[in-house]
């Protein structure tokens, strides 16, 4: 009960950071217009925030939080260090996802002819944003401590 308690304030602390984040991906892709789609989610798969006009964005959150897990054990399993990045190309564009602080991850949808090192540039500059902003939200004030 207290662990359903606890994960269901988490989410509304996470939630509170929508405005900020949805801002800074609308912002993003403003710079990169080859961006087709932009989504933040926690890394249980939880969408935060979301510009993907086309694509259903609980899936792709549940996909990405997928992807970081295997991403993660991959990392670990070749001395690589925590996950930072992840790049797939397919046949349509590109899928990129970026590490968000300690609690979200970004995921961004791009054309094939996006130029992948300004994706990256500015998906690490944006990601390093809302990762402040998600775990900033999850800060709890500390409790007064109890005079003895």
């Amino acid at each position: 009960m207290r662990r359903s308690l606890r994960q269901r304030a988490e989410r509304r602390q996470l939630m509170s950071a929508e405005p900020y984040v949805l801002g800074e991906l609308r912002r993003l892709r403003a710079r990169v217009p080859q961006l087709t789609g932009a989504l933040a989610a926690s890394v249980d798969g939880l969408v935060l925030a979301r510009d993907t006009p086309g694509v259903e964005p609980e899936g792709v959150a549940a996909l990405t939080a997928a992807a970081l897990g295997v991403a993660q054990r991959l990392t670990d399993a070749t001395g690589r260090g925590g996950f930072r990045e992840l790049l797939l190309r397919g046949e349509h564009g590109y899928v990129a996802t970026y590490a968000a602080g300690d609690s979200a991850v970004l995921t961004l949808l791009a054309e094939p002819r996006v130029n992948v090192g300004r994706l990256h540039l500015e998906g690490r500059r944006s990601s390093a944003l809302i990762g402040e902003l998600v775990d900033g939200a999850l800060v709890r004030p500390e409790r007064p401590e109890r005079p003895e």
